[in-house]
Formats: structure tokens, C-alpha cells, sequence
């Protein structure tokens, strides 16, 4: 069975040290975000590289993210950077598109195996239906 290259994407932007910023983006219920550098790094825990607040290629969004994993934590999260401000520090989150989310139950309600039934437990439809008294 062959991953899709949407879900590969997000499967790996949930699992990068840029994670956060996609589950923050990803939880946002608006169509455009404003944010600064620092709002960012608050966001993912840890100070951006200098490189993002030099180079405005680092911010560029990618049609492959391919490695980037910093682009595919926006990308997978269905967003695009537009009016990147290196000099305020701050640029400008825009949903792709905005309207019903589509939810993938398992980021939001994970499976975990529980394991098997205790041992001795049985129920049969005539305990449940019969009546006590």
C-alpha cells in the first residue's frame, strides 16, 4: 500500500521539530494570521535559525516541500506565507483554502490499542436484557 503524497507530507510535518506550528496552524479558525518571529519561536519552543530572519527564500512556500521540513509544517497544515517583513520580523499566514476543515480523526482522536478483555468478563444478551429484581 502506497502513501499519497499529501498524507506523507503530513505525516512528517507531525512528526519534525516544526510540529507545533502545525498543529497551532492547523487549529486556527481564521482565514489570514499575523505573526511575528517571536510569536513563532513561542509557538515551536525553540528560537528560529538565523537564516529565517535573513534570507526570505526560507519563508517561500514550496509546491514539494521535499526536506524543508520548517515549509511543510505550514503547507500540510493547508496554509501559504505571504508578506514576509524580514526587517518588522513578522509575516503573514493565509489558509489555502478556507471553509470546512477536513478533520483526519486520527491527529485528533489518536487509536490506541487497549488491549484484550479482562479475563471472566462475559456479557450475553440475556444479562443485559434480564430483569432484576
Amino acid at each position: 500500500m502506497s502513501i499519497e503524497p499529501p498524507e506523507q507530507i503530513r505525516e512528517k510535518a507531525q512528526r519534525s521539530k516544526y510540529r507545533n506550528l502545525y498543529y497551532y496552524l492547523n487549529d486556527l479558525q481564521v482565514a489570514e494570521w499575523r505573526a511575528s518571529f517571536n510569536e513563532i519561536e513561542t509557538i515551536l519552543g525553540f528560537k528560529l535559525p538565523p537564516s529565517a530572519r535573513l534570507h526570505r527564500p526560507w519563508w517561500a512556500n514550496q509546491k514539494n516541500p521535499g526536506t524543508h521540513t520548517h515549509s511543510q509544517s505550514w503547507s500540510a497544515a493547508g496554509w501559504a506565507t505571504v508578506d514576509v517583513d524580514l526587517s518588522a520580523e513578522a509575516l503573514t499566514f493565509r489558509r489555502k483554502s478556507y471553509g470546512k476543515r477536513n478533520i483526519i480523526l486520527d491527529e485528533v482522536w489518536p487509536v490506541h490499542h487497549a488491549g484484550g478483555w479482562p479475563p471472566g468478563l462475559t456479557v450475553s444478551r440475556e444479562q443485559i436484557y434480564e430483569e432484576r429484581i
